[in-house]
């Protein structure tokens, strides 16, 4: 009990961290710019709302909202004074002052220094994650198919367990989060797969909404580790020798490629003694291959086919890290969400890009299960993170960093600032329409990952036939219960 709350306790503080850090470095290139430019400065602020402290020094208010899902620096030379308002009242006076006028390139500047501090944090963390190295799963490290559910449709169309997917659409791939990024952004893929033989060839094969209403391939999953959590007692497992911490790698002479995969083999082979082969710690930190035998036998309660082993899905190889070169990683990066973008923009992927954004909700899930399983591979996406953040910053939409670089390219081509009345609208219509898309995915990232938006359907009427639990989705459910 008592460890479980100290994990939960150092996840949040670990996440707190790492997200207040991004917030930080951005607003802080905005600071440091302004003062480098000469203009007057308002507020620096982490986070939105009501001040949960806040001091004033030299004329500026530093303080932390109680809303921790952004920040801002309220400049009145820059800023509109509708924003101001938006921001926080402390503001709001700006634009009953009298400054002097700032030149376009220096507000050019200081809406760029935002996004160029999450670069640098970005460079910074990439440059740690290459030191230090990832663990990394078997996904992580190839595009191999580690499960096919035999009713999907991949099953229908060719693909095995064991396939390796060479390109999704003609983009090359080299792990498997690679296939599902192309995969959530197109109704039907073309995927070119290699076969244990060698042999490649190319499948047609239809996406569909998963449990979370992304694409993807359903019934297809890339590999992952069966790493044993646990054992239960009286079962063939534990009679044959089984252990926490063995990761199973054969079963009847056959490589073993995912615990899906592992269910299936298991279902094979029922009331039979078979070879069952785990890798296992050793002495000196080193492994060692064990084989050992095993029954499979029906299990009432269960009402499937077991050994007895519950596996641990999140499972990472900490004795197996990647190195990934720095610029690798900041290409990677940039190049999913330019992939998004791009999506977003062609009218044939709009639809399937749509779906598979996340939202707030979605991301600080995300975020949470990252820091329970690695703090590395927590730093690592808080790179991803900062990227994505300097990149959309930089959008030309009037309320993000991009809409003030448009305004002053405006002033520099006009030789006029862009008239008070448009900008002040375009920026309070922006702020509308994004905090509506904020809201809108945060309410899909609850319907889709709580009971809440099931209970509804519930209750209103019948369950839509596309939010069926997916084949993955069940064998992943089975996977923890184990075999």
């Amino acid at each position: 009990m008592w460890e479980t709350w100290l994990g939960n306790g150092w996840a949040a503080a670990v996440l707190v961290l790492l997200f207040g850090v991004t917030i930080f470095v951005h607003e802080l290139g905005h600071y440091l710019a302004a003062r480098w430019c000469g203009l007057t400065i308002d507020v620096f602020s982490i986070g939105f709302g009501p001040a949960l402290w806040k001091r004033k020094r030299g004329g500026v208010t530093y303080r932390i909202g109680c809303i921790p899902i952004g920040g801002y620096v309220a400049l009145p030379q820059l800023d509109p004074a509708g924003m101001n308002a938006l921001q926080n009242a402390e503001g709001a006076d700006a634009a009953a002052r009298t400054l002097p006028p700032v030149a376009p390139w220096r507000k050019v500047l200081v809406a760029l220094a935002g996004a160029a501090g999450n670069v640098l944090l970005a460079v910074a963390l990439v440059w740690v994650v290459y030191a230090v190295g990832i663990p990394a799963g078997p996904a992580e490290r190839s595009s191999t198919v580690g499960f096919v559910d035999r009713d999907s449709r991949a099953y229908a169309a060719g693909l095995r367990i064991g396939d390796e997917v060479l390109a999704v659409n003609g983009v090359k791939v080299g792990k498997w989060s690679e296939v599902r990024m192309e995969a959530a952004l197109h109704e039907e893929v073309t995927l070119r797969v290699r076969d244990a033989s060698g042999a490649v060839r190319e499948l047609r094969v239809p996406t569909e909404k998963g449990l979370l209403g992304e694409r993807g391939l359903r019934g297809v999953e890339g590999r992952n580790l069966c790493s044993v959590l646990s054992v239960e007692p009286g079962l063939s497992a534990e009679r044959a020798g089984v252990r926490p911490g063995d990761v199973v790698v054969e079963f009847a002479g056959r490589e073993v490629f995912s615990i899906g995969h592992l269910i299936q083999l298991v279902e094979e082979y029922r009331d039979r003694e078979t070879a069952l082969t785990v890798r296992r710690p050793a002495a000196g930190g080193r492994t060692e291959k064990v084989t050992l035998r095993v029954t499979p036998a029906y299990d009432e309660r269960a009402r499937q086919v077991r050994i007895g082993i519950r596996f641990n899905p999140e499972a990472v190889e900490f004795d197996t890290v990647s190195r990934p070169r720095p610029w690798e990683q900041l290409r990677n990066h940039a190049g999913a969400i330019l992939r998004v973008l791009r999506a977003l923009g062609t009218p044939r992927q709009a639809r399937a890009a749509s779906q598979a954004l996340g939202g707030p909700v979605a991301i600080v899930a995300s975020y949470w299960l990252i820091v329970k399983t690695s703090l590395i591979l927590a730093i690592s996406f808080t790179a991803f993170l900062n990227v994505n953040l300097a990149i959309l910053n930089l959008l030309p939409i009037p309320v993000l960093d991009g809409g003030h670089i448009l305004f002053a390219l405006w002033e520099l081509a006009a030789r006029r600032p862009v008239p008070a009345r448009l900008a002040h609208a375009l920026v309070n219509v922006c702020a509308v329409l994004l905090i509506g898309l904020l809201v809108l995915l945060s309410g899909r990232d609850m319907d889709r990952m709580t009971p809440v938006g099931r209970l509804v359907r519930r209750l209103v009427g019948p369950r839509p036939a596309a939010e069926a639990p997916a084949a993955a989705g069940a064998t992943n459910a089975a996977a923890a219960e184990g075999p």
